[in-house]
């Protein structure tokens, strides 16, 4: 029996190289796009010696050609952590609008259901706790972090219209701060940042006062959250992450814990709109997928130190950014 195929994009990043591994589990054969501007082939070359699993390298706002039937497509492919978008701003706000557009223009002709990855950024700095998913947000479209929050936003409006206009199978999925294996150590955003800076032997930096919140979700839990909404018949926006808050400079403290290290943790200003609480109402998610999280934060936390101190050494200086976002 032929299998059915999916197409994910940004496989090679940190959140689409765990879809490979759930599709090629669950039976699929999947074709991982990706332009290798942040992502990296180390996560995904388990797969390549796969009869069920083809790389294409290729940059999703450009062109996107995929000969023969398409089951799914998943649109992973974007910059996420602070470091990269503000880095490469301009292929930031592409990718989810060009790059978007490509794949809801694949997606008509192929007559394949799409899922569009979106986030809590579009929530901006929230003035409304937990957020829920008919908050509008509060962003500031030109400050430094508007390429990724606009970017994010456009994909959502792109992907509503064409499932309005078009009759597209459109999914949205707004995913909150997400973390576990295959991370990029160094990629500025505060879990990796706080582990790489223990495993580093260096004091664990705090951007603010520490009394901002964030929500951690385990990457396995997302996963499933992933395909239960791919499989729904909901179209609007829906939440998944994890609702157990806790402020930065509690999560500092745990990781100090975990890592049984003794680095003093250290202060530095707060960066540009950086968001003051996230935390995700995800009612929703409950009700509809009847999805919830399963890991706890000690759960995934030991599996994810596990992982980065079995890293070789050398990884531990790749790209190594002395700072991170709080995000």
């Amino acid at each position: 029996m032929k299998k059915e195929r999916i197409l994910i994009t940004g496989a090679a990043g940190f959140l689409g190289s765990h879809l490979c591994d759930r599709f090629i589990k669950d039976g699929y054969s999947v074709i991982g796009m990706d332009n290798l501007i942040t992502g990296d082939l180390r996560n995904i070359e388990h797969l390549f010696k796969l009869e069920d699993f083809e790389f294409s390298h290729n940059d999703v706002s450009k062109f996107v050609h995929i000969p023969g039937d398409l089951k799914y497509i998943l649109h992973f492919a974007s910059p996420a952590s602070p470091i990269d978008y503000l880095k490469i701003p301009i292929q930031t706000l592409k990718v989810g609008s060009l790059g978007t557009h490509n794949l809801l223009g694949l997606a008509h002709v192929k007559k394949a259901r799409i899922l569009v990855a979106s986030t809590s950024e579009v929530y901006g700095d929230p003035t409304v706790h937990p957020q829920t998913e008919d908050y509008w947000g509060n962003v500031n479209p030109v400050g430094p972090r508007g390429v990724y929050d606009e970017a994010k936003r456009f994909q959502e409006a792109i992907t509503m219209a064409y499932h309005t206009y078009h009759g597209v199978e459109t999914r949205i999925v707004r995913i909150f701060n997400t973390y576990g294996p295959r991370m990029r150590l160094n990629d500025g955003r505060v879990l990796p940042a706080f582990m790489g800076q223990a495993l580093r032997g260096e004091d664990l930096t705090i951007f603010g006062d520490g009394s901002q919140t964030r929500s951690f979700c385990y990457v396995d839990d997302l996963v499933e959250g992933i395909v239960r909404l791919l499989k729904s018949d909901c179209a609007d926006p829906v939440n998944i992450g994890n609702p157990m808050e806790i402020t930065i400079a509690q999560f500092a403290e745990e990781i100090i814990k975990l890592t049984g290290t003794d680095q003093k943790i250290i202060f530095q200003p707060l960066p540009t709109d950086d968001p003051k609480q996230r935390q995700p109402n995800i009612s929703k998610a409950k009700e509809i997928l009847n999805w919830e999280p399963k890991y706890t934060r000690e759960e995934g936390l030991k599996i994810t130190w596990d992982y980065f101190r079995s890293l070789p050494k050398e990884r531990l200086y790749e790209e190594a950014h002395h700072r991170n976002f709080n995000s």
